[in-house]
Protein backbone atom coordinates (compact mmCIF):
# COMPACT_ATOMS: atom_id res chain seq x y z
CA UNK A 1 0.00 0.00 0.00
CA UNK A 2 1.32 3.47 -0.88
CA UNK A 3 1.85 5.83 2.04
CA UNK A 4 0.51 9.43 1.94
CA UNK A 5 4.10 10.69 1.83
CA UNK A 6 4.92 8.45 -1.16
CA UNK A 7 1.76 9.50 -2.94
CA UNK A 8 2.71 13.17 -2.50
CA UNK A 9 6.19 12.46 -3.87
CA UNK A 10 4.82 10.67 -6.92
CA UNK A 11 2.39 13.51 -7.62
CA UNK A 12 5.20 16.06 -7.39
CA UNK A 13 7.35 14.02 -9.76
CA UNK A 14 4.56 13.80 -12.32
CA UNK A 15 4.02 17.56 -12.16
CA UNK A 16 7.75 18.17 -12.62
CA UNK A 17 7.95 15.90 -15.66
CA UNK A 18 4.93 17.59 -17.18
CA UNK A 19 6.44 21.06 -16.84
CA UNK A 20 9.90 19.99 -17.98
CA UNK A 21 8.67 18.44 -21.22
CA UNK A 22 5.92 20.97 -21.96
CA UNK A 23 3.56 18.14 -22.81
CA UNK A 24 0.65 19.33 -24.93
CA UNK A 25 -2.12 18.45 -25.56
CA UNK A 26 -1.74 15.09 -23.85
CA UNK A 27 -1.56 14.72 -20.05
CA UNK A 28 0.53 12.14 -18.30
CA UNK A 29 -1.37 9.06 -17.22
CA UNK A 30 -0.54 7.95 -13.63
CA UNK A 31 1.41 4.85 -14.70
CA UNK A 32 3.75 6.84 -16.97
CA UNK A 33 5.83 8.16 -14.09
CA UNK A 34 7.24 4.72 -13.26
CA UNK A 35 10.08 4.86 -15.79
CA UNK A 36 11.16 7.86 -17.82
CA UNK A 37 11.83 6.60 -21.37
CA UNK A 38 14.91 7.40 -23.39
CA UNK A 39 13.20 6.65 -26.71
CA UNK A 40 9.70 7.64 -27.79
CA UNK A 41 8.34 5.89 -30.88
CA UNK A 42 5.68 7.99 -32.62
CA UNK A 43 3.34 6.39 -35.16
CA UNK A 44 0.90 8.66 -37.07
CA UNK A 45 -2.30 6.87 -38.02
CA UNK A 46 -5.20 7.65 -40.33
CA UNK A 47 -7.65 4.84 -41.05
CA UNK A 48 -5.16 2.08 -40.18
CA UNK A 49 -7.41 -0.13 -38.02
CA UNK A 50 -6.30 -3.31 -39.79
CA UNK A 51 -2.58 -2.50 -39.61
CA UNK A 52 -1.88 -1.10 -36.18
CA UNK A 53 -2.14 -4.21 -33.98
CA UNK A 54 0.53 -6.27 -35.78
CA UNK A 55 2.72 -3.17 -36.19
CA UNK A 56 2.50 -2.20 -32.51
CA UNK A 57 3.20 -5.78 -31.41
CA UNK A 58 6.34 -5.84 -33.53
CA UNK A 59 7.56 -2.51 -32.14
CA UNK A 60 7.05 -3.69 -28.57
CA UNK A 61 8.94 -6.91 -29.28
CA UNK A 62 11.86 -5.15 -30.99
CA UNK A 63 12.38 -2.65 -28.14
CA UNK A 64 11.53 -4.95 -25.25
CA UNK A 65 13.97 -4.42 -22.38
CA UNK A 66 14.72 -0.79 -23.27
CA UNK A 67 13.34 2.36 -21.65
CA UNK A 68 10.85 3.42 -24.29
CA UNK A 69 7.26 4.44 -24.91
CA UNK A 70 5.04 3.95 -27.95
CA UNK A 71 2.86 6.93 -28.86
CA UNK A 72 0.04 6.16 -31.29
CA UNK A 73 -1.49 9.27 -32.85
CA UNK A 74 -4.94 8.89 -34.39
CA UNK A 75 -5.19 11.67 -36.96
CA UNK A 76 -8.96 11.96 -37.34
CA UNK A 77 -9.55 8.38 -38.49
CA UNK A 78 -13.00 7.44 -39.74
CA UNK A 79 -12.63 3.71 -39.21
CA UNK A 80 -12.00 1.73 -36.00
CA UNK A 81 -8.42 2.94 -35.53
CA UNK A 82 -9.17 4.77 -32.27
CA UNK A 83 -10.91 1.78 -30.73
CA UNK A 84 -8.02 -0.46 -31.79
CA UNK A 85 -5.29 1.68 -30.25
CA UNK A 86 -7.24 2.21 -27.04
CA UNK A 87 -7.55 -1.55 -26.76
CA UNK A 88 -3.79 -1.91 -27.25
CA UNK A 89 -3.10 0.73 -24.60
CA UNK A 90 -5.24 -1.16 -22.09
CA UNK A 91 -3.10 -4.25 -22.65
CA UNK A 92 0.33 -2.58 -22.46
CA UNK A 93 1.29 0.29 -20.17
CA UNK A 94 4.07 1.42 -22.52
CA UNK A 95 1.50 2.57 -25.08
CA UNK A 96 0.07 6.09 -25.05
CA UNK A 97 -2.76 7.34 -27.25
CA UNK A 98 -3.13 10.82 -28.74
CA UNK A 99 -6.04 11.85 -30.95
CA UNK A 100 -6.82 14.59 -33.43
CA UNK A 101 -10.56 15.00 -33.69
CA UNK A 102 -10.09 16.13 -37.29
CA UNK A 103 -7.51 14.93 -39.79
CA UNK A 104 -4.59 17.36 -39.84
CA UNK A 105 -2.00 15.38 -41.81
CA UNK A 106 1.06 13.27 -41.12
CA UNK A 107 3.31 16.16 -40.15
CA UNK A 108 0.79 17.40 -37.60
CA UNK A 109 0.48 13.92 -36.10
CA UNK A 110 4.27 13.54 -35.84
CA UNK A 111 4.56 17.01 -34.30
CA UNK A 112 1.86 16.28 -31.71
CA UNK A 113 3.56 13.01 -30.83
CA UNK A 114 6.96 14.64 -30.46
CA UNK A 115 5.58 17.38 -28.23
CA UNK A 116 3.97 14.82 -25.97
CA UNK A 117 7.02 12.54 -25.97
CA UNK A 118 9.10 12.13 -22.84
CA UNK A 119 12.09 10.50 -24.51
CA UNK A 120 15.19 12.44 -25.56
CA UNK A 121 15.15 10.53 -28.85
CA UNK A 122 12.03 10.33 -31.04
CA UNK A 123 11.59 7.62 -33.67
CA UNK A 124 8.93 7.88 -36.36
CA UNK A 125 7.55 5.31 -38.76
CA UNK A 126 4.44 5.06 -40.91
CA UNK A 127 1.37 3.27 -39.61
CA UNK A 128 0.72 1.13 -42.70
CA UNK A 129 3.36 -1.49 -41.98
CA UNK A 130 5.66 -0.50 -44.86
CA UNK A 131 8.40 0.62 -42.44
CA UNK A 132 9.53 -2.59 -40.68
CA UNK A 133 10.24 -1.92 -36.98
CA UNK A 134 13.29 -4.20 -37.19
CA UNK A 135 15.13 -1.10 -38.50
CA UNK A 136 14.60 0.92 -35.31
CA UNK A 137 17.77 -0.23 -33.45
CA UNK A 138 19.96 0.84 -36.38
CA UNK A 139 18.31 4.28 -36.41
CA UNK A 140 18.71 5.03 -32.72
CA UNK A 141 22.22 3.56 -32.35
CA UNK A 142 24.10 6.65 -33.67
CA UNK A 143 22.11 8.95 -31.35
CA UNK A 144 22.73 6.73 -28.31
CA UNK A 145 26.43 6.07 -28.92
CA UNK A 146 28.58 7.15 -25.92
CA UNK A 147 30.93 9.16 -28.13
CA UNK A 148 28.43 10.47 -30.63
CA UNK A 149 29.01 13.85 -32.19
CA UNK A 150 26.86 16.31 -30.18
CA UNK A 151 25.99 18.03 -33.46
CA UNK A 152 24.24 14.90 -34.77
CA UNK A 153 20.49 15.40 -34.44
CA UNK A 154 18.83 13.35 -37.21
CA UNK A 155 19.30 9.81 -38.50
CA UNK A 156 17.22 9.39 -41.65
CA UNK A 157 16.25 6.04 -43.10
CA UNK A 158 16.76 5.50 -46.84
CA UNK A 159 14.77 2.67 -48.35
CA UNK A 160 16.34 -0.12 -50.34
CA UNK A 161 14.30 -2.67 -52.29
CA UNK A 162 11.17 -0.52 -52.25
CA UNK A 163 7.90 -2.42 -52.46
CA UNK A 164 5.94 0.26 -54.30
CA UNK A 165 4.55 0.47 -57.83
CA UNK A 166 6.87 1.50 -60.64
CA UNK A 167 4.95 4.76 -61.05
CA UNK A 168 5.42 5.70 -57.41
CA UNK A 169 9.12 4.83 -57.48
CA UNK A 170 9.72 6.93 -60.59
CA UNK A 171 7.77 9.88 -59.17
CA UNK A 172 9.70 9.62 -55.91
CA UNK A 173 13.04 9.49 -57.72
CA UNK A 174 12.20 12.63 -59.69
CA UNK A 175 10.93 14.50 -56.62
CA UNK A 176 13.96 13.55 -54.54
CA UNK A 177 16.33 14.60 -57.32
CA UNK A 178 14.64 17.98 -57.72
CA UNK A 179 14.52 18.57 -53.98
CA UNK A 180 18.16 17.61 -53.52
CA UNK A 181 19.23 19.94 -56.33
CA UNK A 182 17.35 22.93 -54.89
CA UNK A 183 17.91 22.35 -51.18
CA UNK A 184 21.24 20.52 -51.09
CA UNK A 185 20.07 18.23 -48.29
CA UNK A 186 22.27 15.31 -49.43
CA UNK A 187 19.39 12.87 -48.89
CA UNK A 188 18.11 10.61 -51.65
CA UNK A 189 14.90 9.50 -49.89
CA UNK A 190 13.25 12.07 -47.61
CA UNK A 191 9.87 10.36 -48.05
CA UNK A 192 10.90 7.44 -45.85
CA UNK A 193 8.92 7.51 -42.62
CA UNK A 194 11.69 5.81 -40.61
CA UNK A 195 13.62 8.55 -38.83
CA UNK A 196 15.19 9.11 -35.42
CA UNK A 197 15.96 12.56 -34.10
CA UNK A 198 16.78 14.63 -31.06
CA UNK A 199 13.45 15.80 -29.67
CA UNK A 200 14.61 19.27 -28.57
CA UNK A 201 16.29 19.99 -31.91
CA UNK A 202 13.19 18.87 -33.81
CA UNK A 203 10.81 21.03 -31.79
CA UNK A 204 12.99 24.08 -32.51
CA UNK A 205 12.48 23.65 -36.28
CA UNK A 206 9.92 25.83 -38.11
CA UNK A 207 6.71 23.82 -38.32
CA UNK A 208 4.42 23.70 -41.36
CA UNK A 209 2.15 21.17 -43.01
CA UNK A 210 4.13 18.48 -44.90
CA UNK A 211 7.20 19.37 -42.81
CA UNK A 212 8.10 15.68 -42.41
CA UNK A 213 9.22 15.51 -46.06
CA UNK A 214 11.90 18.16 -45.51
CA UNK A 215 13.43 17.23 -42.18
CA UNK A 216 17.03 16.69 -43.45
CA UNK A 217 17.08 20.14 -45.06
CA UNK A 218 15.55 21.77 -41.98
CA UNK A 219 17.99 20.14 -39.55
CA UNK A 220 20.92 21.16 -41.77
CA UNK A 221 19.52 24.68 -41.93
CA UNK A 222 19.72 24.93 -38.15
CA UNK A 223 23.33 23.79 -38.13
CA UNK A 224 22.81 20.14 -37.14
CA UNK A 225 24.40 17.09 -38.70
CA UNK A 226 22.35 14.43 -40.47
CA UNK A 227 23.28 10.76 -40.81
CA UNK A 228 21.70 8.16 -43.10
CA UNK A 229 20.93 4.50 -42.56
CA UNK A 230 19.70 2.08 -45.21
CA UNK A 231 16.41 0.48 -44.16
CA UNK A 232 14.16 -2.22 -45.52
CA UNK A 233 10.73 -1.71 -47.01
CA UNK A 234 7.63 -3.90 -46.99
CA UNK A 235 4.28 -4.07 -48.77
CA UNK A 236 1.36 -2.34 -47.09
CA UNK A 237 -0.27 -4.75 -44.64
CA UNK A 238 -3.85 -3.76 -45.51
CA UNK A 239 -5.84 -0.90 -47.02
CA UNK A 240 -4.78 1.66 -49.61
CA UNK A 241 -2.31 4.53 -49.64
CA UNK A 242 -3.62 7.97 -48.66
CA UNK A 243 -1.37 9.70 -51.21
CA UNK A 244 -1.32 9.99 -55.00
CA UNK A 245 1.51 11.13 -57.24
CA UNK A 246 -0.51 14.12 -58.42
CA UNK A 247 -1.46 15.12 -54.89
CA UNK A 248 2.13 14.99 -53.71
CA UNK A 249 3.30 17.03 -56.70
CA UNK A 250 0.74 19.80 -56.21
CA UNK A 251 1.61 20.42 -52.56
CA UNK A 252 5.28 19.63 -53.09
CA UNK A 253 5.91 22.57 -55.42
CA UNK A 254 4.71 25.12 -52.87
CA UNK A 255 6.50 23.40 -50.00
CA UNK A 256 9.75 23.18 -51.93
CA UNK A 257 9.69 26.90 -52.66
CA UNK A 258 8.91 27.66 -49.03
CA UNK A 259 11.75 25.55 -47.66
CA UNK A 260 14.18 27.03 -50.17
CA UNK A 261 13.17 30.48 -48.89
CA UNK A 262 13.66 29.39 -45.26
CA UNK A 263 17.16 28.15 -46.07
CA UNK A 264 18.12 31.38 -47.84
CA UNK A 265 16.84 33.45 -44.90
CA UNK A 266 18.48 31.36 -42.18
CA UNK A 267 20.63 32.91 -39.48
CA UNK A 268 24.20 32.67 -40.74
CA UNK A 269 26.22 33.86 -37.75
CA UNK A 270 26.88 31.80 -34.62
CA UNK A 271 27.78 33.75 -31.47
CA UNK A 272 30.74 32.91 -29.26
CA UNK A 273 30.86 33.86 -25.63
CA UNK A 274 33.91 35.72 -24.29
CA UNK A 275 34.83 36.73 -20.77
CA UNK A 276 36.02 40.20 -19.67
CA UNK A 277 39.42 38.66 -18.95
CA UNK A 278 39.79 37.31 -22.48
CA UNK A 279 39.21 40.66 -24.11
CA UNK A 280 37.80 41.13 -27.60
Amino acid sequence: MTSPQSACGITALARGLHKMNAVHPARLAPHLIETVPVVSVVVPLHDEALNIAPLATRILDILDGQAFELILVDDGSRDATRAEILGLARQDRRIRVLVHDRAAGQSAAVHSGARAARGRIVVTLDGDGQNPPVNIPALIAPLMAPRRDPALALVAGQRVGRRDTMGRRLASRFANGLRGWLLGDRTRDTGCGLKAFDRAAYLALPYFNHQHRFLPALFLRDGWQVAHVEVTHAPRLAGRSKYTNLGRALVGITDLAGVAWLIRRRKRETPREITPEAGA
